[in-house]
């Protein structure tokens, strides 16, 4: 809520033992733990008389809010630009392309089913007696 990191809160302390002196800071860390907890039982107590009034109507109220607040949290992560674009790509798998199956595969039989603008595959035709099928050197 006020944004206060370990390095604010120890510079705050230093300063308030510069202020205060040693032999007064004790005293007004008392004091201030003494007034923290009063405004803590404050809130607390006014919390309670306003869901002992409202009753049931109190937790209708606040489902909306919750509602909000979830939805602000998830628009504030959308901020950071690195955690949006992994969220996109994990919650939107992508629907990889289905090649068609080799000819003559068994799963060309029983899977494929060629659209309208495509050509069925032709079969290579048979080697002669002795002939030796084409090779790509670079290939193998």
């Amino acid at each position: 809520m006020f944004d206060l990191s370990i390095e604010k809160l120890f510079i705050l302390a230093v300063v308030a033992l510069f202020v205060l002196g040693p032999e007064r800071l004790p005293t007004a860390a008392t004091w201030l733990a003494r007034t923290i907890r009063q405004i803590k039982n404050y809130t607390n107590e006014a919390n309670q008389k306003i869901r002992d009034q409202l009753g049931p109507e109190f937790d209708e109220i606040r489902e909306p809010l919750n509602d909000l607040r979830s939805n602000l949290g998830s628009m504030r992560s959308w901020r950071d630009p690195r955690s949006a674009l992994l969220r996109h790509l994990r919650d939107d798998p992508i629907t990889p392309y289905r090649y068609p199956p080799p000819p003559g595969s068994w799963e060309e039989l029983v899977n494929w089913e060629p659209t309208p603008n495509q050509q069925p595959a032709i079969p290579p035709l048979p080697l002669a007696v002795g002939e030796r099928p084409p090779i790509d050197p670079e290939a193998t």
